[in-house]
């Protein structure tokens, strides 16, 4: 246990423990089949400017959905472009910072207004920085983006019946997490929230650290949702390494080498998307409550983010911290 918690507590080690992830024997779980189409269907991408969010909305528009894109930066190039490689006019932007709670209520807003109801939520968005930054209310920055922005989405999203819960099937949430959430040895209860200096060297492991948080939420929401009945289905997965732009704020020294590391054994962002289009669009998944992807490999998540002791004192502490901001 101990050496495991230790694969990805620096940028070299998460690189290895990555590539060697993709050799891992593994059974898959299924594949799209022609029929799993998307036609009817509204769908929302967080962080779908670059890398995995944008490939995942260019698959998700190819397969006939209307596809909502949130983000920061690239409008209108970006959807220009998900429509030219879908053939789909179909496609919304939408700006959000998630970095900010105006910005994300606005955001909700103008969703509820401009688009209506959707029918799969796919949470994406993530940063890695060269190390802490505060954001205007003095949180870490890649706390808020990378998890505390993820809770306060999906709350806000839910307060105002954004979810289409009226369809042929249960809306879907789907969180991008990482193997590494099974990193960290424990939750960090006594420091929840409060702003910590680090630099490159301990961003990884605090990446690792919010991917556990935001694995530990998205169990904890399928179990507050369906406590009664299910009536939603709340998906996490692991596409594995991906060579995408996630690490742009490394030092310059090494962008070079991490570049070609990363075009040499990573995944492109469009095959990494194949777990992520999966559990938003397969039929096979539907009215399952809950599940968890590693590449297209079905696994149980780190017992820690199973627990639902943990999940209950999560969600408190979130929330209590969401509502002092």
């Amino acid at each position: 246990m101990g050496d495991k918690q230790k694969q990805y507590n620096s940028p070299l080690q998460a690189t290895i423990k990555g590539i060697t992830d993709l050799f891992r024997k593994q059974e898959r779980v299924g594949t799209l089949n022609p029929s799993d189409r998307l036609e009817g269907k509204t769908v929302l991408i967080m962080g779908a400017s670059s890398g995995l969010g944008l490939a995942t909305a260019k698959q998700i528009a190819a397969l006939g959905a209307k596809v909502v894109m949130g983000v920061r930066s690239g409008i209108p190039k970006r959807g220009e472009e998900v429509k030219a490689f879908s053939g789909n006019d179909d496609v919304h932007m939408l700006y959000v910072d998630l970095a900010s709670f105006e910005s994300i209520d606005a955001f909700v807003r103008e969703l509820k207004e401009k688009i209506g109801k959707i029918d799969i939520l796919i949470s994406n968005a993530a940063i890695v920085v060269k190390e802490a930054r505060k954001t205007d209310r003095g949180l870490d920055e890649m706390f808020m983006v990378n998890y505390l922005s993820k809770f306060y989405v999906v709350n806000e999203l839910l307060k105002v019946g954004a979810f289409n819960t009226d369809g042929d099937s249960l809306p879907r949430i789907i969180y991008v997490s990482s193997e590494s959430h099974r990193n960290p040895s424990e939750f960090e209860w006594e420091t929840f929230g409060k702003f910590q200096e680090h630099k490159m060297a301990k961003t990884v492991e605090r990446y690792g650290y919010y991917k556990l948080l935001l694995t530990t939420f998205a169990r904890e929401l399928e179990r507050k949702l369906n406590a009664e009945k299910v009536k939603y289905s709340v998906f996490a997965l692991c596409p594995g390494p991906i060579n995408s732009n996630i690490a742009r704020e490394a030092p310059a020294v090494v962008q070079p080498l991490m570049k070609l590391i990363f075009k040499m054994f990573f995944r492109s962002p469009e095959k990494a998307a194949e777990p992520v289009v999966y559990m938003a669009a397969s039929k096979d998944l539907e009215g399952k409550p809950h599940d968890y992807l590693f590449l297209m490999s079905r696994e149980e998540v780190d017992e820690k983010a199973a627990d639902e002791e943990n999940g209950k004192r999560l969600w408190e502490a979130t929330l209590l911290l969401v509502s002092s901001q």
